[in-house]
């Protein structure tokens, strides 16, 4: 009987450890702001809230700066990260990394509610997109390259810049999301905000709601 009660005791303890943390993961325990990877939104809720994981703290910004109702706080964060494509230069593997985020993966990224632009930077990885907002693309794009590259792929640094646009045309994208969800196409920030399905939002979404200036 005691041999029994020996084995049983801890295995009772290692279930009740498993439930605690399966219940403390459900409930977000833990989780501050949102995760790195590429993940599902909702067509009534395309826009990001919270403090971005890994680099939010960092910078000190948070999804919630680039709001219609605080203009003044929008462009200090749109600044802050076009500041640092102003003053960074990547190169090498890094600036491939840049390139394919960018310009190759998903068709790139534009700011095409600003200007016509095929993407925000040329095939060489130069600029091709004077706007404010494109700066603070590049800029992002540059640190998560540099700092975090460990971290994110490609693909979850173009779901974060997809992100940001989506703040800077919050209305267009809202609408660009309920034209996705009538087509079958899955919401995800890629494809909302890359040039995959660039155009798709014509002559059925209204093009109002910037935030911050071009």
């Amino acid at each position: 009987m005691k041999n029994k009660l020996d084995f049983e005791f801890p295995v009772q303890i290692l279930f009740i450890v498993v439930l605690t943390a399966i219940l403390f993961y459900n409930l977000g325990g833990g989780s501050t702001g949102s995760s790195v990877g590429i993940g599902v939104v909702s067509a009534s809720n395309v826009i990001p809230s919270g403090i971005p994981s890994v680099y939010g703290e960092e910078l000190g910004i948070t999804y919630d700066d680039i709001s219609p109702t605080n203009p003044s706080q929008a462009d200090t964060t749109i600044r802050l990260l076009g500041n640092i494509d102003r003053t960074e230069t990547i190169e090498g593997a890094e600036l491939e990394r840049y390139i394919n985020i960018l310009y190759t993966m998903h068709d790139g990224i534009s700011c095409e509610y600003c200007c016509g632009a095929r993407s925000i930077i040329f095939a060489d990885g130069k600029s091709a997109c004077g706007c404010a907002h494109s700066y603070a693309m590049r800029g992002l794009t540059k640190y998560l390259v540099m700092n975090h590259g460990d971290e994110f792929t490609d693909e979850e640094m173009l779901e974060e810049i997809g992100k940001w646009k989506v703040l800077f045309f919050p209305g267009i994208h809202e609408g660009k999301a309920d034209v996705l969800k009538s087509n079958g196409i899955e919401l995800n920030y890629i494809n909302l905000a890359s040039n995959k399905y660039r155009g798709i939002e014509k002559g059925q979404t209204s093009g109002g709601g910037m935030v911050g200036g071009c």
